[in-house]
Formats: C-alpha cells, sequence, structure tokens
C-alpha cells in the first residue's frame, strides 16, 4: 500500500510532509555566475528557488557566506549573510531581504546561468509490503543514493556546509548509476513512515526530495 500525498507550503519550519515533486539542491561552495531576479521578500523559514539563487550569490563572497550552504531554505547562516551584505552595502543589519535589500541584490544579479549542477531526480515510487519498502528512483546523471525514513516527522537542517536529515538510512551500493533501488526493511505493519531520497553525483553536488510518507500493509 503506498499514499500518495500533495505539496504543502511550510513557511516556518524546514520540513513538510508532501509529495516528492519538490526538491532541494546543495551545490558546493565556489566561483558562480547568475542569472536570477528576486521577486519577493525573503525571510527566515521560507524555501524556493529564489532562496537558492540568493545563496548561490552569497556563497560567492567567503566575507559574506563563509560557509557556502545553498539549500533554498532560509536559515540562520543565510541570515547572517544576509545581514552581512546588508553592513557592506550600507543597508541596516536587520538579516532580512526587505524593500531596501530587494533592489540592491537585483541589481547585482545577473550574467550567464550557474555552472555548478545536482543530478535530478526524477520517477519516484514505491512498493510497499507489511514489513519492507522499496524506493526507487532515477537521475539524469549517474549518482550514488541514500533514503532517510522514520515514522516522525523528518527534519532537514543547516549543518555545516551540507544539510543534515534526522531518521534512519537505508544506503545502496556505492556505486553511481542513473538508476537506484533501495530496500527498506524490518518495518512495522500498518505503519507511517516519513522519507527522503537523497542522490549525490560524481562532482559532489546532492539533491534531495521534499519528506513524504508511505504506510506499510497489515
Amino acid at each position: 500500500m503506498t499514499n500518495t500525498t500533495t505539496p504543502l507550503n511550510v513557511p516556518r519550519r524546514f520540513f513538510t510532509v508532501a509529495g516528492v515533486c519538490a526538491s532541494l539542491i546543495i551545490i558546493g561552495f565556489g566561483s558562480f555566475a547568475f542569472a536570477a531576479v528576486l521577486e519577493r521578500e525573503l525571510e527566515v523559514g521560507m524555501t524556493g528557488s529564489d532562496v537558492t539563487a540568493l545563496q548561490v550569490f552569497l556563497a560567492a563572497d567567503p566575507s559574506l557566506y563563509p560557509q557556502g550552504l545553498v539549500t533554498g531554505y532560509f536559515g540562520m547562516l543565510t541570515k547572517a549573510a544576509v545581514a552581512n551584505f546588508q553592513v557592506q552595502n550600507g543597508i541596516p543589519s536587520v538579516g532580512r531581504v526587505g524593500p531596501m535589500t530587494l533592489p540592491v541584490l537585483n541589481a547585482l544579479l545577473g550574467g550567464s546561468a550557474n555552472k555548478g549542477s545536482a543530478p535530478t531526480i526524477s520517477s519516484v515510487s514505491l512498493s510497499v509490503g507489511t514489513s519492507t519498502a522499496r524506493v526507487n528512483w532515477n537521475t539524469n546523471e549517474s549518482a550514488k543514493g541514500i533514503v532517510y525514513y522514520d515514522t516522525a516527522p523528518l527534519s532537514i537542517f543547516e549543518s555545516g556546509n551540507t544539510v543534515s536529515v534526522t531518521g534512519t538510512q537505508a544506503i545502496s551500493d556505492t556505486g553511481l548509476r542513473l538508476s537506484q533501488s533501495i530496500l527498506i526493511a524490518n518495518l512495522q505493519p500498518n505503519t507511517t513512515y516519513f522519507y527522503v531520497v537523497h542522490s549525490t553525483g560524481a562532482t559532489g553536488y546532492t539533491n534531495i526530495t521534499w519528506p513524504a510518507t508511505f504506510t506499510t500493509g497489515k
């Protein structure tokens, strides 16, 4: 038995129970060019591609954002980086992209597409029994795969230069491949589990899905 869920927007937390239709892209620290316009004000707890664009821009300057963390989630490290940017540009250092900061950022954003890329996760499917669940997915480039799962809602949070996910890991072999199939064993019957798919490509760029759920059979 497999549950199909629909996307939810959870603006103040970095976990959600949602369908596997959106993802976080974690782009390694380095030199990037940008092509983005921020169309809304941004603050702690928000997610989206505009947050990703903001983080990529800030990460290009280690004095602003030494962690270089690009997750698409506006956390406390991003707030500190925005505050540094505001100090640098003579804007009140509040750590929020408000009406004073937004036009300054947009004036600086522009150029060619981002040179870094993470593997795109697609075709996620599950085969669920009473005590096992097999998670299958594809990526557009060869990648390693991990599934995180737990009976409690998964939390995804900033940690060092990556993101951390709570829960148990079910790891595939370490080989890089385009198709992943991971078996989760020893599950409890008639129980709802939260899970996240995690793929890392050969270059170290990582993509993870938003948490979703499945329910084991009776």
